[in-house]
């Protein structure tokens, strides 16, 4: 709940910031307004750690530039055309832009770009009331035309102007709606709500690579549930990630089985608590929760109901991390992230053949082998998979993990299994068999990998022994 008097007080502190007031004595002394906007006025009072400032002014962008370089390392001017200016000022980075007063042509999300004179209509043409707020300085005198103090005291979420308008303006609020309920933990209000099932398909004029960066956002906020409830609750995701919303699987009273949607939510849910537990203070993992969110999309590729009543799932690691692949590209992430979650994806099952029955250290080596740089990732991913009720089964389930991830620890002492190799690399191939590089190297190689995987360390001598051995019955 929002303290006023705590609030206003950190505003106080928010313009003492030794960056904040620098550009705000500059600004004044040249005879402009500046004023701190948005999220950092947000945070402030509700006592979150600000990060990124940003500033409005009534200032031209020439006029900002001359006012900021005597008391800035670095500037850059490549949002001039929009208004804005960036400097680097006592080491931090701010953004200053001229008020705006924009229109939108409801095709593109580029605005007509409009300079205006006055703070309050600044404010208005913002996504939400609560980032519409602004703190003039070095005055100290909040501006809040829109309501935000309001519904930032109710945790409410609500657009400045007729919700309709505002996205109409700019689809991608709607996700930031989506985004902010999952940081802040606050509800929408309910013409926002209608609003963004009802607007949904004009996200298709949105970029995939500003999708991309929202769902990123979304997902490391403190509660990703909650905003990804919103996206499919209002049919948003099924404009660019639809194979969330098909978990959904109908359940009929003669085919029970679990409502896989749910299933991934809680397991999104634990999975954020073993990351938190297992890697205190460091930032969140995107590429984990989104693997942990997709980890079940192809359930629903490959349900099959069964005679008897039962329900399954065939192959739905394969062909999930198929489905979570394409998707990705889809959405222009890069290379390493996309395969990395589709990695994860693809092996989450393997662990189950585990519970029921010890591995070999062999099975283990290949295990690790086959994660590789996903591992850790793995593993918090496996384990947050365990959503059912039963406690007996979780705690054999969490008990076979303990083990296996003992056993690895164990492994890696005696071989080092994260750099699992041959003992002998592709010249002692070629100088021991007499052979030229070729396709044959490449088999005896792949011969001396499942030598490694199978028996562990077992010296070079041995392993020379062995492959001459396999040649000659090769030959």
């Amino acid at each position: 709940m929002l303290n006023m008097a705590e609030g206003l007080a950190r505003l106080g502190a928010l313009a003492e910031n030794p960056v904040v007031r620098t550009l705000a004595l500059a600004f004044a002394d040249a005879g402009f307004d500046l004023a701190v906007v948005g999220g950092p006025v947000r945070d402030a009072l509700l006592g979150r750690a600000t990060h990124d400032l940003d500033f409005t002014t009534n200032a031209r962008p020439d006029d900002i530039l001359r006012v900021v370089k005597p008391i800035s390392s670095t500037q850059w001017d490549i949002g001039r055309e929009f208004g804005t200016i960036g400097a680097r000022v006592q080491g931090e980075q701010v953004e200053i832009t001229t008020y705006r007063a924009d229109a939108y042509d409801g095709v593109t999300r580029k605005p007509v770009v409009e300079f205006g004179d006055a703070i309050d209509g600044d404010l208005v043409r913002r996504d939400f009331t609560v980032n519409s707020m602004a703190l003039l300085v070095p005055q100290v005198r909040l501006v809040d035309p829109t309501g935000g103090v309001e519904d930032l005291v109710q945790g409410v979420l609500r657009t400045p102007t007729d919700p309709q308008i505002s996205f109409g303006d700019d689809p991608l609020r709607m996700l930031r709606a989506a985004r902010f309920s999952a940081q802040l933990g606050f509800g929408i209000e309910d013409r926002t709500l209608d609003a963004i099932g009802e607007l949904r398909e004009t996200l298709r004029i949105v970029s995939p690579e500003r999708i991309q960066a929202e769902l990123v956002r979304l997902l490391q906020a403190d509660d990703p549930v909650r905003g990804i409830r919103v996206l499919v609750d209002t049919g948003l995701i099924e404009e660019f990630l639809p194979e969330v919303s098909a978990l959904r699987l109908e359940v009929d009273e003669h085919h029970h089985h679990k409502d896989v949607y749910e299933h991934s939510l809680t397991a999104l849910d634990q999975a954020i608590a073993l990351e938190r537990s297992r890697h205190p203070g460091e930032p969140a993992d995107a590429i984990l929760r989104l693997a942990v969110l997709l980890h079940d999309i192809g359930k629903p590729r490959t349900r099959k109901l069964e005679p008897g009543g039962s329900v399954t799932f065939h192959h739905h690691d394969v062909v999930g991390s198929r489905l979570a692949r394409k998707r990705l590209q889809a959405l222009r992430f890069d290379k390493e992230t996309t395969e990395a979650v589709a990695k994860l994806i693809e092996l989450h099952l393997r662990f189950f053949g585990y519970s029921e029955g010890a591995w070999t250290d062999s099975a283990v080596r290949r295990y690790v082998r086959d994660a590789g740089d996903q591992l850790e990732r793995l593993h918090i991913l496996t384990r947050a998979d365990v959503t059912t009720r039963n406690r007996r089964k979780a705690t054999r389930l969490a008990t076979a993990y303990d083990d296996i991830e003992a056993r690895i620890i164990a492994l890696r002492e005696q071989e080092e299994i994260d750099a699992i190799r041959p003992e002998l690399d592709g010249n002692d191939v070629q100088r021991i068999l007499g052979i030229a590089p070729g396709r044959e190297v490449g088999e005896a190689y792949r011969f001396l990998l499942e030598l490694r995987l199978d028996e562990g360390l077992i010296g070079p001598e041995a392993a020379e022994r062995r492959l001459l051995d396999w040649w000659a019955a090769r030959v």
